[in-house]
């Protein structure tokens, strides 16, 4: 386990702190299995992500309702991308702040891989709560279907593609760079060090996250319509189940997941340099 000693640059204004890193998670942790705490974080991560998905995507496709040129709607109408990226970020904030003592609050794989890779939690863990969040993705987008069967239809169900004019490459990089800011902001927000060192500044971990959310969406709306978060993307390419849901689909795992990976890596090698401590 490693100890850190803090040390105030003007001796007469902070104390010296001392804190210890919390030990890395177990690789693959068996007696998880038979706890009740694992199981209710995973209720917790499925229906997080079920009220993610239904909350969204009803926000997409009343925007695009709302602005429809075929019903002579007014094209500056409606709650426009600052809305949706709002609509993203402010449930991710709400989200994590009320499942973040239960599960972590992850709601999304793409952070769950990242969090495995810092060793926050075990293989496991992490691979039940990628299944929790896929479901869940898929309920709440199931859900909108229920209600809103015509208009998810009409308006493309709030599945991600790729936009005209942007190619492959392109939307891959997107979805990396994306990815990399909120899984990087997730280390950031919950690191132990930070907590001791500014502990006489208050931060609430969700913010920045849902901040986060939000300016990624507010850049890549444009260009992906936004995945970061594999389970997002699939729940509305199943339940719309249609070509412009799958086209490309991969960019939507392959971009998150390499971000969330090289997030990982930076924050604890380049940030923490935990490898390089005793």
């Amino acid at each position: 386990m490693a100890k850190d000693v803090e040390v105030a640059e003007n001796p007469g204004e902070f104390s010296a702190k001392d804190y210890h890193d919390p030990p890395p998670a177990p690789l693959i942790d068996v007696e998880e299995l038979g706890k009740w705490s694992l199981y209710r974080a995973l209720i917790a991560e499925f229906i997080a992500t079920l009220l993610f998905l239904y909350n969204t995507v009803l926000t997409v496709i009343g925007y695009k309702s709302q602005t429809d040129p075929l019903k002579n709607a007014d094209v500056c109408g409606g709650v426009g991308i600052l809305g949706i990226a709002w609509a993203f970020g402010g449930m991710i904030f709400i989200l994590v702040y009320c499942t973040a003592g239960i599960s972590g609050g992850h709601i999304n794989p793409a952070v769950t891989l990242g969090l495995f890779l810092g060793r926050k939690v075990s293989l496991i863990r992490a691979l039940l709560y990628m299944v929790a969040q896929c479901l869940g993705a898929i309920c709440g987008c199931g859900l909108v279907k229920a209600f809103q069967k015509a208009y998810y239809n009409r308006y493309g169900g709030g599945a991600n593609e790729l936009s005209d004019g942007y190619n492959k490459g392109t939307g891959l990089g997107a979805e990396i760079i994306g990815t990399f800011v909120l899984v990087y902001t997730v280390f950031s927000a919950t690191d132990a060090k930070r907590n001791a060192r500014d502990s006489h500044v208050p931060i609430l971990a969700p913010l920045p996250i849902g901040f986060a959310v939000f300016l990624v969406h507010l850049a890549t709306i444009p260009i992906t319509g936004t995945g970061i978060n594999p389970a997002r993307s699939l729940g509305a390419a199943i339940i719309f189940n249609k070509d412009k849901g799958w086209d490309d689909h991969w960019i939507f795992w392959v971009g998150p997941f390499i971000g969330a990976a090289l997030a990982a890596l930076y924050h604890q090698v380049v940030i923490r340099a935990i490898p390089f401590k005793k």
